[in-house]
């Protein structure tokens, strides 16, 4: 099922979308001493004194947290771009941000320019807004139903990949020095340049072209590309299929979406599966990482090495998912990855307690922190991206991708804010914070997420039918036959509608 045209379109649109997602989060942490160190200089020489403490933290915030705001914004404009551009042609038309702010950022330093790394993060930021939207959405439209869940899983592992790769290359022997970081930030620029290249030769969405665009030469020609073989007349069908269903393709707004009540469990599963993504402390796991390496007695300048161990235990992980996400299912890996969060969560806080009273236990606080991370990847890290590509039709998908994008970014923002203000009060007890929201999602998944493995849109659709009470309603409807017409006045009156030349709507 994986023909060269589906491998190169998920490589190609991952390495230009999500990778630099996952690039950006870490290629901060690095420099962050020079990048201070710059702020401090710059501020001298335009006003005569060196910034206070206080305020140089402030700019260091905000040039860390701003990337969220332009994710958020990103997420906000993606609906109306992936509906007039298409999914492919977003993804391209997207890297006109990362290069703009790949420019902004490396040129800051030779600029003398402080307001131009943190405007080039914003500008990243709406890149990464964009693409965890625009790329998921276009790699479940390509794939066939039986590795929908692989091919998903790719989104999450080039964002490992990204984190690992900002690791590397902010180590001291390549630019992590006061005179190269820039170069960090002008490196973005390769992986765009590549998708530019390459993904312009590969085919637009099918689904987009068929549904919304109404072009059935070009859809089955993207299937045949996508899929390897010529005949496709069964998938065209299924999409159609899909198409008769809604009777409708025209693309649903955010209000129509949450006022329609065939997906309101939908909606809410995708929002509280996206909340969790973010607020379940992998983020705090990374603001404690170093410290407590040095706690364990790993000396200063190797910890930047063992840190790598924490991005290839990600990446790693997030593979494994993608390998076995089409045999043991959505659902088995996604509880299962906040359960073993929530058990590490708790030994982590005893360990972090008492490491002082044990010399060995800053050594398993380490292995709790990889054991984190991992976790963390199995599931919860890159598959509320493929569910949100699952339980929408067509018409639903962009709108429904705006909301978990918003989501998304809106619980990234919190925590950065948040995060401080909780790890002063509770100290090393906030991660049980962060147990009880992955017990919270864990327990919300397991009485309400059905399993997508191999399910149509449609299948998966009629799965939350109950829930939604969708067909319920039209039980409750067959107990009143006085307030329905028979079968035969119903023939009776239709046929006479027709003779009339008279259109009328009716329940069938």
């Amino acid at each position: 099922n994986w023909s060269g045209s589906l491998i190169v379109a998920s490589l190609t649109g991952a390495f230009g979308s999500s990778f630099l997602y996952g690039y950006n989060l870490s290629v901060v942490n690095a420099p962050a001493v020079y990048i201070k160190k710059f702020y401090n200089e710059t501020w001298e020489r335009r006003y005569g004194f060196s910034v206070d403490e206080s305020t140089l933290t402030l700019l260091w915030s905000i040039t860390v947290s701003i990337f969220a705001i332009g994710g958020l914004v990103g997420a906000i404009i993606v609906t109306p771009i992936v509906k007039f551009f298409g999914r492919k042609c977003t993804l391209l038309l997207n890297n006109v941000f990362a290069v703009t702010a790949a420019l902004l950022m490396s040129l800051s330093l030779l600029a003398g320019s402080f307001e131009m790394l943190i405007l080039g993060r914003i500008i990243m930021g709406v890149d990464a807004g964009i693409s965890l939207s625009a790329l998921p959405m276009y790699l479940s439209e390509i794939s066939p139903k039986e590795i929908r869940g692989s091919l998903g899983q790719v989104t999450a592992i080039f964002i490992c990949i990204g984190v690992f790769t900002g690791q590397v290359l902010g180590l001291p022997e390549i630019f992590g020095q006061e005179s190269r970081w820039p170069y960090l930030f002008g490196a973005i620029i390769v992986p765009s340049l590549i998708q530019v290249v390459i993904l312009p030769f590969l085919p637009e969405s099918p689904r987009y072209l068929l549904l919304e665009k109404h072009n059935t030469s070009k859809a089955e020609k993207a299937f045949q590309r996508f899929l390897g073989k010529d005949d496709v007349s069964h998938e065209i069908e299924e999409v159609l299929a899909e198409s008769r269903v809604q009777r409708n393709t025209k693309l649903v707004s955010i209000v129509q979406l949450l006022r329609t009540r065939a997906v309101r469990w939908q909606v809410i599963t995708v929002v509280v599966t996206m909340g969790c993504y973010q607020l379940c402390g992998l983020n705090a796991i990374w603001y404690y990482t170093n410290n407590i390496f040095s706690e364990a007695g790993i000396k200063q300048d190797t910890i930047p090495y063992v840190t790598l161990s924490t991005g290839a235990v990600e990446t790693l992980a997030a593979v494994f998912s993608g390998l076995v996400i089409e045999r043991l299912g959505r659902r088995p890996l996604l509880i299962g990855g906040f359960g073993l969060m929530i058990v590490f969560f708790a030994v982590l806080t005893v360990s972090l307690t008492l490491q002082n009273t044990v010399h060995w236990l800053p050594y398993l606080s380490i292995f709790c922190i990889l054991a984190i991370i991992a976790s963390f990847c199995i599931g919860p890290g890159g598959i509320p991206f493929v569910l949100t590509g699952e339980f929408f039709q067509q018409s639903q998908r962009p709108a429904a991708f705006m909301i978990a994008g918003t989501v998304n970014w809106l619980s990234n923002f919190a925590v950065g804010l948040l995060f401080p203000f909780i790890q002063a009060g509770l100290q090393t007890y906030c991660f049980l914070v962060f147990a009880a929201i992955c017990f919270a999602g864990a327990t919300y998944l397991f009485f309400v997420l059905p399993e997508t493995k191999n399910k149509t849109f449609h299948e998966i659709s009629q799965a939350f039918a109950k829930r939604n009470k969708v067909a319920l309603e039209m039980q409750e409807m067959n107990h009143y036959p006085g307030e329905r017409k028979s079968s035969a006045e119903q023939e009776s009156n239709f046929t006479s509608s027709v003779d009339n030349g008279e259109t009328k709507k009716g329940i069938v």
